[in-house]
């Protein structure tokens, strides 16, 4: 009986490693994550560069913003306002909720919209499909800040760059878009957790607010675990695409083929077309925006 359940710890322990190894299409993608960590990280720190990435922060303070707001919605609250504005910051407005629940939704939150968008950019149909779901995210946000003009702007650009990669390549394009994106929310949690709550002590931070809500530790510490949580997130996001998508480059572009195919693609004209939902979101901010001037 022992020897069955060593013989089996092996077998489960063979497996495991199998699904962790990557193919040769993951061994790429995460040699492009990489060079994205490596490329985010020059183009943050250095000042003359850093307004290549802006646009990025920006939505990665969207996503921050975002998850207050949902998780406030979860708990009762009423939803007043998400506004961004032009530092880098943002600030959602809400009476009521769960303050233990909504203040560190903001960080683990956005970590965790970065983790899935990281799994998703493993796979072309994934990324299509988070892109669905990223689409839904820009009309609520627009909803709770439809005064907010640099938010319009933002989502505006942002759903431009997800139509024209979604025809790029048959969407091979858009599958590193997301890709981009989710490490780009990854890395900012985890560079401004340590710069507001580690680094120094910053006391309109959220962990300085969740600190004086719990007064269990102080806000360095709640710094930390966020920090350590992110970390698993980003973790967990790697190890899901390499576990759930092993299908290759070529494998990946046959399904992309039959799934939401881009216009003028081999599968378009027997698949629905484009997402129309991308392209009214693109058209409405566009004559929004012109109504301004």
């Amino acid at each position: 009986m022992p020897y069955l359940d060593d013989q089996a710890f092996n077998l489960y322990t063979r497996d495991v490693g199998t699904q962790l190894t990557p193919n040769a299409t993951q061994r790429t993608t995460l040699i492009v994550a990489g060079c994205y960590v490596i490329i985010i990280a020059i183009l943050w720190h250095v000042p003359v560069l850093s307004w290549i990435i802006y646009p990025f922060k920006l939505l990665t303070v969207g996503f921050h913003e975002m998850s207050h707001a949902i998780t406030g919605i979860l708990t009762c609250a009423t939803i007043h306002s998400v506004e961004l504005d032009p530092d880098e910051g943002g600030e959602t407005r809400m009476s009521g909720g769960i303050p233990w629940i909504t203040l560190p939704a903001g960080y683990l939150g956005s970590s965790l919209i970065g983790a899935s968008l990281i799994a998703c950019g493993f796979d072309t149909n994934a990324s299509k499909i988070a892109c669905l779901v990223l689409g839904a995210f820009f009309l609520f946000t627009l909803w709770w800040a439809r005064r907010n003009w640099l938010t319009w702007v933002l989502i505006l650009g942002m759903s431009g760059l997800v139509v024209l990669f979604w025809l790029v390549a048959d969407s091979v394009a858009l599958r590193f878009f997301v890709l981009f994106i989710g490490v780009m929310s990854d890395l900012y949690v985890l560079w401004d957790v340590i710069d507001d709550t580690i680094a120094r002590k910053v006391n309109s931070s959220d962990a300085s607010a969740f600190a004086r809500v719990c007064g269990c530790f102080p806000s360095q510490v709640w710094g930390v675990i966020w920090l350590i949580i992110a970390f698993m997130y980003f973790a967990a996001g790697i190890i899901v695409g390499l576990v759930v998508f092993k299908e290759s480059s070529s494998e990946q572009a046959s399904d992309a083929a039959h799934f939401l195919p881009a216009p003028g693609s081999s599968g378009a004209m027997a698949s629905a077309p484009l997402p129309s939902v991308l392209v009214t979101i693109v058209a409405a901010l566009s004559w929004k925006l012109l109504s301004w001037l």
